[in-house]
């Protein structure tokens, strides 16, 4: 895998008015979103809301209305856009001999997992892997890796094609608290190391404050996008969660603004 330029700030991925129907029924509705390289946009919102089906709709595996477009602002050209994905979960059977070398190998390069380990492909495949801190992981069964294990394979995988956009929905589920700081340091480590914009799933709001750049809150349309604090201030907010009271919401503030080098806090 080729060394990945640091965020450029030129791109930028435009979702306009994208629908989703079910026969009479409206999934989504006129969802419109300006997603910048090197930044992490988080999707939340109740269950129900539409999250994943919006997912699937920006992986063309359903039907939808409206379009996405990736632009270059330097030069204004519309480029083809790479897309990678990281699901909730992978279906692997029980005592799977699939290895992560066998996994990513035959996805990426169609290549028979029956067939002898070629070096090139193992070293290409280990080099993505060390990103992740994983490589060790190359020779495990699948179906052995612990929910982060597999998270982080997942991710070297989902990377390996230089995506301009990479899809995670709701990737931490079932993951421990040290497990989600890791993962979310990752999210820090990627947005500010890789070519590439972040859409994320979560329902892990106190990470969500502390991490991310953008806070998409759906209920079939975008109802409310800006910054977290901006985003959880709101009425819409409000309305959507009941005007409950985020578990650490105060000290995510805080820590928010010192990374930010504002360190007056009353």
């Amino acid at each position: 895998m080729k060394k990945i330029r640091k965020p450029c700030g030129l791109h930028c991925i435009k979702i306009n008015h994208l629908g989703v129907r079910l026969g009479e029924q409206v999934i989504l509705e006129d969802v419109n979103l300006h997603i910048h390289c090197g930044s992490l946009n988080v999707i939340i919102g109740k269950n129900g809301a539409g999250k994943s089906t919006l997912i699937r709709a920006m992986l063309n595996d359903i039907p939808h209305e409206g379009d996405i477009e990736f632009k270059d602002r330097e030069n204004g050209r519309i480029q083809k856009l790479k897309v990678g994905y990281v699901p909730q979960s992978l279906n692997i059977e029980k005592n799977s001999p699939i290895s992560v070398y066998d996994l990513i190998a035959s996805y990426h390069y169609r290549f028979p997992v029956f067939l002898r380990k070629k070096k090139c492909i193992a070293g290409q495949i280990t080099e993505a892997l060390k990103i992740f801190e994983v490589e060790d992981l190359l020779d495990r069964q699948v179906c052995k890796l612990s929910g982060g294990q597999l998270q982080r394979v997942l991710l070297a995988m989902a990377i390996m094609d230089e995506p301009n956009l990479l899809l995670l929905d709701e990737p931490v589920s079932g993951v421990d608290q040290n497990g989600m700081e890791l993962f979310y340091r990752t999210m820090e480590y990627l947005k500010e190391n890789f070519d590439l914009s972040v859409i994320l799933i979560s329902h892990d709001l106190d990470y969500v404050l502390k991490y991310a750049d953008q806070v998409i809150l759906l209920d079939q349309t975008v109802v409310k996008s800006g910054s977290p604090s901006d985003v959880y201030e709101s009425s819409e907010f409000k309305e959507i969660f009941g005007g409950e009271e985020l578990p650490g919401y105060v000290s995510g503030k805080r820590e928010k603004r010192r990374r930010a080098g504002d360190t007056t806090w009353d």
